[in-house]
């Protein structure tokens, strides 16, 4: 599912909004650049990354959120050196 160019605060429950409003505003006044979160939901660990975005003179002009299923990268074990 594509959200480019949703706000960020409508990604999210009603109840965690104030924190997504903290950060952003941490993110405009150049407080943070990025933030991490992390929870579980069922059978999935999901990683929740936050990203100010600055144009070329530094100034805040949006936020990127990424997340991922980690619980996969958790079960690794071993090792893989080469492409196979």
């Amino acid at each position: 599912m594509s959200v480019i160019g949703r706000k960020v605060q409508y990604c999210h429950p009603p109840a965690s909004v104030h924190i997504v409003e903290q950060l952003l505003q941490d993110f405009k006044s150049g407080k943070k650049s990025h933030e991490d979160f992390w929870i579980k939901l069922g059978d999935k660990y999901v990683f929740i990354r936050y990203f100010a975005i600055r144009d070329k003179n530094g100034e805040y002009i949006g936020t990127l959120e990424v997340t991922q299923d980690i619980a996969p990268i958790k079960a690794i074990e071993g090792e893989k050196r080469l492409m196979s």
